[in-house]
């Protein structure tokens, strides 16, 4: 169906321009015409358009004075001076001539004209159109041109159907590349896709991220900006104005004004100006009435190099110029053949032949203003190159389709569609370049980074760098550029200055570039590649206050080899020794007096608790593991229950003997009779190990790792501490303590050599007064050495009641052995016994 509507268009396009012919008494002829064995068409812009309005569609008149296009003139000579050297040539395309028909395309109705003309039968108006439109035979069989994305797009949807191979030189535009509706178009210019990328590279390479854009009304602006602001939004580039210069406007009118208005307002140092030759100056001519002046002015590869732009009166007052452009190749002998052909015998000169604007000998009276050659400039000779490319890519085309490889070409008719097959494929150099096309027609090749530079009133342009294509790179050396600013420093186009290493930037408005700074909190760091946010650090890492990156967090643990640690072992070491030697001089002395009264064997069992408890504290230091965990505060909290229980009951029995015994003879019989001493101790030892084994079951302690109490560590600890089992063993304890205080503050009076309340109870208040003060401590410390203060309070309540019940009676018997007699011991009862009878 599209196929066909294309169809449709071109038949009333072709009746509507052919009434025109009709009425204008206009034929079909070509402006300009060679007769070969195949021929070529070509479409420039020989003269300017003329900007009156026009009442009906008519065709528009090229050949007038004062709009003679001096750039159109070169694209015209290259062309012909392509043909010629093909025509001359013994290796390309042998035995066989080109021809051409090249037309003036000042305005669109002219290329609408020529376009049916190319593909009108000859000697008719008419545009037959066979069964299979692919197979007719148009008097040409490929076209060169036209110059701008709007006559192309017009040229392009007329020929495709047809098929015949159409190769621009100047159009640009991204959506000539859609093979599904221009399938027979080609190009010897970069694509507009590649000139985006380079651009936005461009504005990258500086740190531009804060820019304004300003296209041309047209296929050619307006796709350019809308592209380029697609490309360098993605790349984190903000647009803080965008317009487009209408058709329609003139130098200082309203329209502009307020596009200048609008430009300043917006605050931009760099302007992207991605515009036509004759909209671009229009723009730049209202930007120096306007005095916009101190900014950078991105162009695009259309006027970059033109004089066109470069000669508005005041424009190097403007800033600095940037842009990009075709690379300069120039086409050798182009300027010779040019030369001779002004250099031509104008005194034979006579008239054209009637019906055509300028004759098939390019030498005629109307062709008045060939007979002064323009300047071939920059701008010119790149674009004259690529329609010179453009013509050798059809030559070797239709070289390889008449299988001219062997020397001789076959010749025979040819359809376009079969050249265009063959245009598709070729791969040649071409005065040391390599032209070839891709998949969608475009050229491999990228562009030219270019830097304007005035010396005066002298304009000139200076290649800064280049860029490639496949992936777009861009290579720029950056001294080769004269900014007007001071210093010659490079222009800074930000909206909010960069952060402060570690600050975030909080955007505010609709822009990400505009922002605000703020540190990044601790614990977190500033992550460039997601818009500059501060994100939270990893668990086993920490970041101080405004930081640029996460650093890992040091494990610690109460190792073995600290100073801290060292003495606490030694010390600890120290206290099972004496509690080992304790028990050996104990069990040298079992049957004295003192080790009887102590409790006898019973001594034996509260030293071994003491042992156990000792032991338990090993598990504080190193690593923390599973069986430490486990054994450490258990192994504590059970032998130091045993401890107390037994001192409990031995203080108890003492008070019980020599105060209520008499009194309560009863129970003091069936005390003694069912060993309640014994049975105590083991019902109290008891119900501390099943609070042990019921806090290891529910609330198990495991190694962890501490991530809370400080920002850079990660403390290894266990878990018991949190546990409720851990409470009530350590409050069972509590409560055994109280007891033992209790019986022993209640013998403060019994006989000396029974006497140990005092001991006793100053061993128990440092027990008080150490737990007190650890759980003091671990309130408000919560660091690596928290273990060695649970090691400290631990010991220090060992010892003191290690020191407080067995240090006096070892004593007795190591220093005083005369009191360890049991003379001693009933003269020490019945002077208690009297004192309590004389009471």
């Amino acid at each position: 169906m599209l196929l066909w509507e294309t169809y449709l268009v071109s038949l009333q396009l072709s009746l509507s321009c052919c009434w025109a012919f009709n009425c204008q008494s206009t034929t079909s002829s070509p402006d300009f015409s060679l007769p070969g064995d195949y021929l070529v068409a070509g479409l420039f812009p020989l003269h300017s358009d003329y900007p009156g309005v026009r009442r009906r569609p008519t065709v528009t008149f090229c050949d007038r004075s004062n709009n003679f296009n001096g750039h159109g003139y070169h694209l015209f000579q290259a062309v012909r001076f392509g043909i010629e050297e093909i025509n001359n040539s013994t290796t390309l395309l042998p035995n066989v001539t080109l021809g051409y028909q090249l037309y003036d395309v000042c305005s669109e109705s002219a290329n609408v004209y020529a376009t049916l003309s190319i593909l009108s039968t000859l000697g008719t108006h008419r545009v037959e159109i066979p069964g299979n439109p692919a197979h007719s035979s148009p008097m040409t069989l490929a076209v060169i041109g036209p110059d701008t994305t709007t006559h192309v797009t017009t040229t392009a949807a007329l020929l495709s159907p047809f098929l015949v191979p159409l190769v621009s030189y100047d159009a640009s535009s991204v959506i000539l590349s859609m093979k599904r509706r221009y399938p027979s178009f080609l190009r010897t210019i970069p694509s507009d896709e590649l000139q985006v990328e380079i651009l936005v590279l461009l504005l990258q390479r500086f740190g531009w991220v804060w820019i304004s854009m300003v296209g041309s009304e047209g296929d050619y602006g307006q796709l350019g900006v809308q592209a380029l602001e697609g490309r360098a939004t993605q790349q984190g580039i903000c647009v803080a104005f965008k317009d487009i210069v209408p058709f329609s406007a003139r130098p200082g009118d309203e329209r502009m004004q307020s596009m200048m208005r609008h430009l300043a307002q917006a605050g931009t140092t760099v302007v992207v100006v991605f515009s036509g030759r004759q909209l671009a100056r229009v723009f730049f001519e209202s930007v120096v009435l306007a005095n916009l002046t101190a900014k950078v002015w991105i162009a695009s590869e259309d006027w970059s190099i033109s004089r066109h732009i470069s000669s508005v009166p005041g424009i190097q007052g403007i800033g600095s110029v940037l842009g990009v452009s075709i690379p300069q190749r120039l086409v050798p002998g182009l300027k010779e053949f040019e030369e001779a052909y002004v250099r031509a015998d104008k005194g034979t000169l006579g008239p054209c032949p009637r019906g055509s604007w300028c004759g098939s000998n390019q030498v005629c009276r109307e062709c008045w203003a060939f007979t002064e050659m323009p300047r071939l400039g920059k701008f010119s000779m790149s674009s004259a190159y690529n329609a010179y490319q453009a013509v050798y890519a059809v030559a070797h085309g239709l070289h390889q389709l008449l299988g001219c490889g062997s020397g001789a070409c076959a010749g025979g008719r040819v359809h376009p569609w079969q050249l265009l097959e063959h245009i598709r494929k070729v791969n040649f150099l071409l005065h040391k370049h390599n032209v070839i096309f891709k998949d969608n027609g475009d050229p491999l090749g990228g562009y030219d980074i270019i830097a304007w530079e005035w010396n005066g009133p002298e304009w000139t342009f200076r290649v800064i760098g280049s860029s490639t294509s496949s992936p777009a790179r861009l290579d720029i050396n950056t001294t080769k550029i004269q900014w007007h600013g001071k210093d010659n420093q490079v222009p800074k186009s930000v909206c909010s200055s960069d952060c402060l290493e570690g600050h975030q930037r909080v955007v505010w408005g609709f822009h990400h570039c505009c922002f605000e700074c703020v540190p990044c909190e601790a614990g977190t760091f500033l992550n460039k590649s997601d818009f500059y946010r501060c994100q939270p650090c990893g668990k086993e890492e920490w970041a101080p206050e405004g930081s640029q990156t996460c650093f890992p967090r040091t494990v610690v643990f109460l190792t073995w080899h600290e100073p801290i640690s060292l003495v606490l072992l030694a010390a600890n070491t120290l206290l099972l020794v004496v509690v080992a030697g304790t028990a050996g001089l104990f069990a040298w002395h079992l049957d004295t007096p003192v080790v009887k009264s102590a409790g006898g064997r019973l001594c034996f069992l509260m030293l071994g608790s003491l042992a156990g408890g000792s032991l338990g504290l090993y598990g504080f230091f190193g690593e923390p593991t599973w069986p430490t965990c486990l054994l450490r505060q258990g192994l504590f909290a059970l032998g130091f229950a045993i401890f107390l229980s037994c001192l409990t009951i031995r203080s108890f029995q003492l008070v019980f003997i020599f105060k209520f015994s008499a009194k309560v003879p009863t129970f003091f019989r069936a005390w003694v009779q069912n060993h309640g001493a014994g049975l105590f101790v083991v019902i109290s030892s008891t119900v501390q190990l099943l609070i042990c084994l019921i806090w290891f079951a529910v609330w198990t302690p495991l190694p962890t790792r501490e991530y809370q109490r400080f920002p850079q560590l990660v403390v290894l600890d266990c878990t018991e501490a949190n546990s409720l089992g851990f409470m009530l063993a350590f409050a069972y304890n509590g409560l055994l303590s109280v007891s033992a205080f209790a019986c022993s503050y209640l013998g403060k009076d019994l006989p000396e050599n029974y006497n140990e309340a005092k001991c006793v109870t100053f061993s128990l208040l440092l027990n008080f007064v150490s737990w007190i003060a650890f759980f003091t401590v671990a309130s408000v410390y919560q660091g690596q050495y928290l273990p060695a203060v649970n090691v400290l309070a631990a010991l220090s309540c060992l010892s003191g009641d290690f020191s407080g019940y067995f240090l006096p009676k070892c004593y007795v018997i190591l220093c005083r052995p005369e009191l360890n007699s049991t003379e001693h011991f009933q003269a020490s009862i019945q002077d208690y016994t009297r004192r309590c009878g004389s009471t």
